[in-house]
């Protein structure tokens, strides 16, 4: 069952092999239960995540996963590849799937993906509406990242994000992006050219891409927070931990600018 909504007379019938006449007289029965309340609804709606009963046997109870990974340089966002490991191979040297949730596992996908030379905030679910709200252009959900540059940083750069940029190739003009120096010195130990961007969108290699406008290669791209979710700093480069249900809900919550 995907996680589209559909009847619970349905799930009941296709489940348990019986007609829906049987489900009627079930619910009437009172032995069917939908997220611990008793059901009494043939066309009442259901999805991925309902937990349901029939005399007190489990017929469903999927558990939604929300996990972030910090991911290293070298490990792919995908999750199969047969020439580098994958944030999944990374998942489970972790037995982040010990709990043997077989099917929710194979379910999970990658909400926003990061290139094999970026690190940082990698998130997975397996709740594609939760993922689907985090990437939907209309919720305007703002990613942050790091971004380490090859040459000096000038104040004209941050003009030109916040006014977008026009790529001839897709015929779009970017999202308007906010970019701040952070450091920008020479130092006795080298040189220190270091920029944080933050942005709407994920177009192709769009950090590189935008500052290639100037002629400034990125040398490090950092993804370091979604919404307001930032990457736990406790979690070491290929660590994962689940988000916690105030994690979940408040990446969406707006910040105040």
């Amino acid at each position: 069952m995907s996680l589209s909504t559909g009847r619970l007379d349905r799930f009941i019938s296709e489940h348990c092999s019986i007609s829906r006449r049987a489900v009627r007289l079930m619910l009437a029965q009172k032995r069917i239960t939908v997220d611990g309340c008793i059901a009494d609804d043939i066309g009442q709606k259901i999805d991925k995540f309902s937990k349901i009963t029939l005399d007190d046997n489990i017929l469903q109870a999927n558990q939604a996963r929300y996990i972030m990974l910090n991911k290293p340089i070298g490990v792919v966002s995908a999750t199969k590849d047969k020439l580098h490991k994958t944030v999944i191979d990374l998942l489970e040297e972790q037995d982040v799937f010990s709990d043997g949730l077989s099917e929710e596992n194979e379910s999970l996908h990658i909400v926003g993906r990061l290139d094999l030379n970026t690190s940082g905030l990698l998130l997975l679910t397996n709740d594609s509406r939760w993922s689907e709200r985090l990437t939907s252009p209309e919720h305007k959900i703002e990613k942050c990242y790091l971004v380490t540059l090859d040459n000096p940083i000038t104040d004209d750069y941050a003009d030109a994000f916040a006014d977008g940029m026009y790529f001839s190739f897709e015929n779009i003009t970017t999202k308007p992006a906010k970019l701040k120096i952070l450091a920008n010195k020479t130092t006795d130990q080298g040189n220190e050219y270091i920029a944080e961007v933050k942005l709407i969108e994920g177009r192709y290699h769009q950090i590189k891409r935008m500052f290639g406008r100037f002629r400034n290669p990125v040398i490090g791209l950092h993804r370091q927070a979604i919404g307001n979710l930032i990457l736990d700093e406790n979690l070491a480069a290929g660590k994962s931990r689940h988000l916690t249900d105030e994690e979940v809900l408040g990446i969406f919550i707006k910040q105040q600018a």
